[in-house]
């Protein structure tokens, strides 16, 4: 029997709404959902690439366990968890019996565990992922979010109190946009959960104003913009300094209202002094006259933002670039009003919503370090360029098992070679994946959880991200099937495994521990045995979702409030609900210990020095390689599905004609590429669209690694990028990967 059945899209940032025909449980037809409240019937390529997902046959049900020659065999989740209790929780003791001899590691620290992008896509993930790496108390957490986005989340923790307070364009209502380092018409947004950037772009234009790109690439974005300029990768941070000094030299600053909610103008004004127009020419390779007409523009708008994405964030000065958007759209006033960055008001999990309006205690960094490199922690994690070194090196706290979550960094991490290496000689490691991948290839376990059409969906982290207040929730669409498992219930009894409790854990009494410990954590005060009983039949993330909705901003507090928001309301709206636009929000939204938006937080400070000399730098005359964001790609989890990687091929090196000739590459012929890490031969595609002295090759290919079990990828296996990134340079603030601006030379095959 034909059914329709509606959910979120979970494979990129946009939160698309699907509109699903199934015959019985057969997917048959997937389409915009006109309806959506947010997305309003926009679709993109990767949407309708969830039925060949949920059909693909290389995608596994059943546990996998490693055998003795290399392979894998399938295996009962009772056999799978009973080989986890029996090598895991040995590693996890503290004693030393043995090993301090050996020079090998043990204890909490002993265990690793990486958690990939495709978690916070998923609500059972992001919630009790987190339950996991409690429970397994071990310092060496890793995700990729130091190979993204930790640049920008530092810089907006110094300047606004939280990790996920950052400010977002409202593109909606703005009439200049300042794009730099970023592609939403290939990515749909990334840290600006927008769907149909391209028809938000065209209706800025459309209403008079004016959409300006910075990038080495003409990008398809920039190819849409009213003006583009090249700039030389990695020196984002000296455009944007001096587009701050040219428009508090000129008296351009308006900050309005924002002067008296911020602390530390002064510092930046000084700061700025060196950062001439000419200076930062010489290095960005965009002429001063340029840079002057940038900043007049921005300034002069009625109502302007600027957004910097992963090219700002994936580079040397990444967290200073991100400081310095922040500290652009505050100068010009644009900060917190409409049209300009503005702060999302999420209905769930949103901590700058939750505790003291406007005050609260900042951030801290670095409250621990790696144990080889000495590089800090940011909010409970270390950077992934330490893991291959902390799986290598001999001593106390020596990484000899590893779990990962969703995650494939043998092809997302600086010289995956090193880390591929060092994956081979763990001890034990147990993957929670769809797929027998280039990273758990290496398992000893592979736990798979059901596929999108059969998993609940809330976006706990995009809405926090959002050009609009929305929430959509999204039931299963269809059953599980004979012999799986609920992801929420693998991690919780993964989670009761390191925890010490066996394999054979109560889950349901382990989860109603964890719904208890949410409740009194966002409900002080009340009875917490009483709200339980308030959200009762609902189970897993469907009751942690209900509590968290109902004690967020749009809830009733469990009677306290007049609000109205809850799962109910959502699973009664399966096309969402609109909670308005993006209003003011300074300074409730602020939990700085002051009070106030910190403009020259002192680490920010420190390191603009660094920033500073670099100003001296010339080009070489070598070559710079940088990513390229793909509409049909995310990273490397999505290169199995026939659908989104047949055609052209996409993983090309580009390459300018200038250069090509220069360096006698052909069109479609292998040019090699090398760098400090390893080199790589890739086919070149001789395109304008590129800076001269740039090269471009987009991120999460190379699918020829004996072993893993994805045939559609091997077909369609392209090269791996980050053979040529290098896990010894990092942004000093945030240690995040350098992903862009990677010295390369490139010559013809020998």
């Amino acid at each position: 029997m034909s059914r329709t059945a509606f959910r979120t899209c979970p494979f990129c940032e946009a939160t698309c709404g699907l509109e699903l025909t199934l015959d019985g449980d057969e997917l048959v037809k997937v389409r915009g959902d006109a309806d959506d409240v947010f997305s309003r019937g926009f679709i993109c390529p990767k949407g309708v690439a969830i039925k060949a997902l949920h059909e693909d046959p290389d995608r596994l049900r059943t546990p996998m366990l490693r055998q003795a020659d290399g392979s894998f065999a399938a295996a009962s989740w009772d056999e799978a968890f009973a080989l986890i209790d029996r090598r895991l929780p040995p590693l996890l003791a503290d004693e030393r019996s043995g090993d301090e001899a050996s020079g090998r590691g043990r204890g909490r620290d002993a265990v690793a565990i990486y958690i990939g992008n495709p978690a916070v896509h998923g609500v059972a993930a992001l919630l009790y992922g987190r339950v996991l790496t409690k429970a397994l108390g071990t310092r060496n957490v890793y995700s990729a979010s130091t190979v993204d986005q930790r640049p920008k989340e530092i810089a907006s923790g110094l300047m606004f109190g939280g990790s996920l307070t950052i400010a977002i364009p409202d593109v909606d209502r703005t009439d200049h946009l300042l794009i730099l380092g970023a592609n939403p018409l290939a990515s749909n947004g990334s840290l600006l959960t927008a769907p149909d950037m391209r028809g938000r772009l065209r209706a800025i234009q459309a209403r008079g104003g004016r959409v300006v790109v910075v990038d080495p690439r003409r990008s398809r974005t920039a190819e849409v913009a009213d003006a583009h300029h090249f700039i030389r990768p990695g020196t984002d941070a000296h455009l944007l300094f001096a587009l701050v000094h040219v428009i508090l030299a000129e008296g351009l600053a308006r900050p309005g209202r924002l002067a008296d909610l911020c602390d530390g103008l002064e510092e930046v004004e000084r700061l700025a002094r060196p950062f001439t127009p000419e200076a930062a020419a010489a290095v960005t390779g965009i002429a001063a006259e340029e840079i002057r007409g940038m900043a007049r523009e921005l300034a002069g708008a009625e109502r302007a933002a600027v957004y910097g994405r992963i090219g700002t964030t994936t580079q040397e000065f990444g967290t200073l670039a991100s400081w310095l958007v922040d500290v652009l759209n505050v100068i010009t006033g644009n900060l917190d009003r409409p049209g300009g960055a503005m702060f999302p008001r999420g209905a769930a999990g949103a901590r700058n919503t939750q505790g003291e309006s406007g005050r609260g205690r900042g951030i801290a960094l670095g409250r621990w370090t790696s144990r080889v490199r000495g590089l800090a922690e940011s909010f409970g994690e270390l950077p992934v360029v330490c893991l291959a070194e902390e799986i290598e090196t001999p001593g106390e706290g020596q990484v000899r098992a590893l779990i990962t979550l969703a995650g494939n960094p043998a092809r997302s991490t600086p010289n995956s070679q090193r880390l591929e290496q060092a994956l081979a000689t763990l001890d034990f490691y147990v993957a929670l994946d769809l797929y027998v991948n280039e990273t758990t290839r290496h398992a000893d376990v592979i736990l798979p959880p059901p596929s999108p059409l059969q998993r609940s969906h809330y976006d706990l982290a995009f809405y926090q991200l959002a050009a609009r207040n929305v929430a959509n929730y999204s039931p299963a669409v269809v059953p599980l099937e004979p012999g799986q498992h609920d992801e929420w219930r693998t991690l919780l009894r993964l989670a009761g495994v390191v925890a010490g409790q066996g394999p054979d854990v109560d889950v349901d009494a382990f989860d109603r521990v964890v719904a208890g410990e949410i409740l009194r954590r966002e409900a002080p005060g009340r009875d917490a045995e009483a709200l339980l009983a308030e959200l009762e039949p609902r189970r897993g993330p469907e009751r942690l979702l209900d509590a968290m909705l109902r004690l967020g901003v749009y809830g009733d507090g469990f009677g306290e409030r007049e609000g109205t928001l809850s799962l109910a309301a959502l699973e009664a709206a399966p096309h969402g609900i609109d909670l308005g636009p993006l209003e003011p929000r300074l300074p409730e939204v602020l939990r700085t210990p002051s009070g106030k938006v910190e403009l020259a937080p002192p680490a920010i400070v420190a390191d603009v020095e660094r920033l500073r000399t670099a100003l001296s730098r010339r080009a070489n005359g070598g070559m710079l390689l940088v990513g390229r964001r793909q509409l049909r790609s995310n990273n490397s989890w999505m290169h199995n599905l026939e659908v989104l990687v047949k055609g052209k091929e996409a993983c090309t090196l580009h390459v300018h004609p200038d250069d090509a000739a220069r360096l006698g590459l052909e069109d479609g012929a292998p040019a090699r590429v090398a760098g400090r890490s390893g080199e790589v031969a890739v086919p070149v595609e001789v395109t304008d669209a590129v800076m001269p002295g740039v090269v471009s090759m987009p991120h999460g290919w190379g699918h020829d690694a004996s072993g893993s079990a994805m045939a559609v990828a091997a077909a369609h296996a392209g090269t791996n990028s980050n053979v040529l990134s290098d896990e010894l340079v990092v942004d000093a603030l945030s240690g995040n990967a350098v992903l862009n601006g990677i010295p390369v030379e490139v010559s013809l095959p020998a």
